[in-house]
């Protein structure tokens, strides 16, 4: 049985797992001409900020808050975040995607798909992996002296 602290918890914790790029990275990007052309708008092609945006903007606000100022708002988008970059990831173009929409709508939502894996669901979170992989090397070094 899961607690509704529970499901915040998980929530959060997926939420950071997908959204890779800090804060002031992602402010950065949302300020450039790649960024504010990619995406979908709600008007249509010409019509006002793509969804994408908007929603990074709002990433940056939910990044900066603490755990306990989080509201259902804010956990419903961050799970509105963890799917769209679940759903895009998995429709990754073949090649090089450095300079392509596909990256830079990702990029919009948070998430650098140049950056580290996305964690499987289910499994380890990305701190998780980097302690592992952090105790790994140290007791590599250790092994060797």
């Amino acid at each position: 049985m899961s607690s509704r602290a529970d499901d915040g918890r998980d929530t959060v914790r997926e939420f950071r797992d997908a959204v890779n790029m800090n804060p002031g990275e992602l402010g950065k990007w949302l300020d450039t001409d790649d960024s504010k052309a990619a995406g979908w708008r709600r008007g249509g092609k010409g019509g006002g900020e793509s969804v994408g945006h908007e929603s990074g903007r709002r990433i940056i606000d939910l990044l900066r808050k603490r755990a306990n100022q989080f509201t259902d708002r804010d956990f419903a988008h961050m799970r509105k975040v963890v799917g769209y970059v679940r759903r895009h990831m998995a429709q990754r173009p073949a090649g090089d995607v450095r300079n392509t929409r596909w990256r830079y709508s990702l990029m919009n939502w948070g998430h650098d798909p140049l950056k580290e894996p996305l964690p499987q669901v289910g499994g380890p979170s990305r701190k998780a992996q980097q302690r592992h992989r952090e105790a790994e090397r140290s007791s590599g070094r250790n092994r060797r002296r």
